[in-house]
């Protein structure tokens, strides 16, 4: 292997900063690791729980599924397949990677995923090894995107490293994927895989790493808007009757290849087409979430709250440019899954990771001095409205005490929910509290997001990218 000293070109003063940059990364990726299995030492999702146990059970149930049952029968009803137990309803690329991890479950033990004897398995060693799947999964996928994203930003290398050490240690992902159980980490990843295609002008790379994030998760239609968008405008700028329109077809076959690739099993009959597309959209229930989904979203209060994940993820790509706005966003995201994760029994990673995390973005990225209108990138928003209110203003000393006030109100209600009891005759008190509460969060930031996208100057919007 070539010495840093041995880089044609480099000074010995830029080899040294390389090898202490590259150290100081090292150090990084072995601390959000350590904060990983360290929370993966808690209880997860339905730990001794039955009937139902929990998403732990779900992920090993469909691992159980998909070794033991030809592919056909994956997703429907059968004697050997009951879908009200945990039924498989996630895109084919979930189901593939349950089979691979039910390989080599097999491999180690056999009774972890044996048809139907295995149902609620529980055991030290099958933990091992469930934590284990999340662990190569976020290791693989979502960690090495994070680092080529913040890598390739603007700015400073202090502030990169700086910022990797952050977004690697969001609480939010951690708790769910290592706490509570699941595998978010590889749509989340593929997602910003498939940002950076389009970042470097990698179209189709791209458009292959967002169609396999999508089917992964379902849930990445969220993300799938901007993608179009943003595919289709960048063919419609180079002339649609040339270049333009050689590159939409490419996009096109690209996507619809992947699509049949990940699809192909499925697709040998309509029958089985239209009933995997009916576990992954169960329309049959009534009123889907295609007509409910932003009304149980920001109520928090939802079976799916922990899609906040999808949202909390550009946001995440963003805390080194607004970090007192997206420190506070992350948190609040972070405590709108606290019923969730109390049910878990993971108060205590809960109540560390969420400390750590506030402590390291306002040390390391002056989070809390960054308030002025400028570091909000409030500026152009000010200025039209002074237009109209020549007083109005935004003093910094407001956004600390808002602030503060709200990190005061999360740790209380985290507190009560954790020691006292609801009323009898208002069970669900807490939960409702902690639904309200990030509900107006989430509502004050979305506007706050959207003015600071539609008031950007354009020429912005095409610079700041990466290098």
């Amino acid at each position: 292997m070539r010495s840093v000293q041995e880089v044609p070109g480099e000074t010995e003063g830029e080899a040294r900063r390389r090898m202490e940059r590259w150290s100081l990364i090292t150090m990084i990726l072995a601390v959000s690791l350590t904060v990983r299995w360290t929370v993966s030492l808690n209880p997860y999702s339905g730990a001794g729980k039955p009937p139902m146990f929990g998403d732990y059970e779900a992920q090993r149930h469909w691992q159980e599924i998909t070794i033991n049952l030809p592919v056909h029968q994956w997703y429907f009803n059968t004697s050997s397949n009951n879908l009200k137990y945990w039924g498989l309803d996630y895109p084919p690329l979930t189901a593939y990677h349950s089979l691979i991890c039910a390989y080599v479950a097999k491999s180690i033990n056999p009774e972890w995923i044996s048809l139907h004897t295995s149902r609620g398995f529980e055991s030290l060693g099958h933990k091992l090894f469930m934590r284990v799947t999340v662990f190569v999964a976020d290791l693989v996928v979502y960690i090495p995107a994070i680092l080529c994203y913040i890598h390739h930003c603007e700015g400073p290398e202090r502030k990169k490293v700086s910022s990797l050490l952050c977004v690697l240690l969001y609480p939010g992902l951690i708790l769910i994927d290592h706490g509570h159980f699941q595998y978010n980490s590889i749509s989340l990843g593929l997602a910003v895989w498939g940002l950076l295609g389009l970042l470097f002008d990698r179209v189709l790379f791209g458009s292959v790493a967002f169609c396999l994030a999508l089917n992964y998760k379902q849930m990445e239609l969220y993300h799938a808007l901007p993608f179009f968008c943003y595919l289709l405008g960048n063919s419609l700028k180079r002339d649609l009757k040339g270049e333009g329109m050689i590159r939409l077809i490419k996009i096109a076959l690209t996507v619809l290849i992947s699509f049949a690739c990940c699809w192909l099993p499925f697709l040998t009959s309509l029958q089985q087409s239209l009933q995997v597309l009916q576990r992954l959209f169960p329309v049959d229930r009534g009123l889907f979430e295609v007509n409910c989904s932003l009304s149980f979203f920001l109520f928090s209060f939802q079976v799916h709250e922990k899609s906040i994940l999808l949202a909390a993820l550009p946001v995440l790509l963003l805390l080194h440019e607004i970090p007192f706005m997206a420190t506070w966003f992350l948190l609040v995201s972070t405590f709108s899954m606290f019923p969730l994760l109390l049910k878990d029994g993971l108060l205590l990673p809960y109540t560390v990771t969420s400390l750590a995390f506030l402590l390291i973005t306002t040390t390391l990225l002056s989070a809390f001095d960054k308030v002025s209108l400028e570091d909000l990138q409030l500026q152009p928003f000010s200025q039209g409205v002074r237009r109209y209110i020549p007083q109005f203003t935004i003093p910094p000393q407001f956004a600390k005490l808002t602030f503060l006030l709200s990190i005061i109100a999360m740790a209380t209600l985290s507190m009560i929910s954790a020691t006292l009891s609801p009323p009898p005759q208002l069970p669900d008190l807490f939960p409702v509290l902690v639904s309200l509460f990030s509900c107006i969060h989430f509502l004050i930031f979305l506007m706050y997001f959207n003015i600071l996208h539609l008031s950007e100057p354009l020429y912005k919007k095409h610079q700041r990218k990466v290098k």
